[in-house]
């Protein structure tokens, strides 16, 4: 029904991962979050969700106007990058199909407007749909800092949170494994939980 605006959920209050303002596609990594009782909160589960999330970042415009193939574009590629995250962090080879999938959203933004041609008016130069521009920029941005990431000084501090059933990363500093404070609350809780449950042993 024309008229009516999809409502935005701001982002919760879970604080950034250690790393996550040096690079967006930690933070892009990040913006699937599970959370306790099996739940997930995806902050870029909508149309309207994902274009909140680029704008706060400085990737998109508020008015983009996204769409739900664009919104569908931009979580494929968060999973690519959890994958190359993923593979990083436990030492193991990447999927082929996850390389292949950063290396094509860094090439596909076109650096001049694109030859078209009209059957009526014949040839004319123009830029893709705006939207989808927009889109394939902040993509190009993001898998371009995943690829930085991943070759730089800060993979050797890239790791999982220690805390179940997080699955966020972060850049790791000193021999903190926790994305938050909540998290390493929840992990010396279930430290000292189970330890007060281990069964003597005589």
């Amino acid at each position: 029904m024309r008229g009516m605006r999809e409502t935005v959920i701001t982002e919760p209050a879970v604080p950034p991962a250690q790393g996550e303002a040096d690079h967006l596609s930690l933070a892009l990594a990040n913006s699937a979050i599970a959370m306790p009782g099996g739940h997930t909160l995806d902050l870029l589960g909508t149309p309207a969700q994902a274009n909140h999330w680029l704008t706060e970042r400085g990737l998109a415009p508020a008015d983009a106007g996204m769409r739900e193939m664009c919104a569908s574009q931009l979580r494929s590629l968060r999973e690519q990058i959890r994958s190359l995250f993923a593979s990083r962090t436990a030492g193991l080879p990447a999927l082929p199909a996850a390389i292949s999938a950063i290396n094509d959203a860094m090439t596909r933004v076109p650096t001049a407007p694109l030859l078209q041609w009209d059957d009526s008016t014949g040839p004319y130069r123009a830029t893709p749909h705006p939207t989808t521009a927009i889109v394939e920029h902040a993509m190009a941005t993001l898998a371009a800092d995943a690829a930085d990431l991943l070759t730089g000084p800060d993979a050797q501090r890239l790791t999982a949170c220690g805390s179940p059933p997080c699955n966020r990363y972060l850049l790791r500093h000193g021999r903190r494994h926790w994305c938050s404070t909540r998290c390493g609350d929840r992990a010396r809780a279930a430290r000292a939980y189970a330890r007060r449950t281990k069964p003597e042993t005589t």
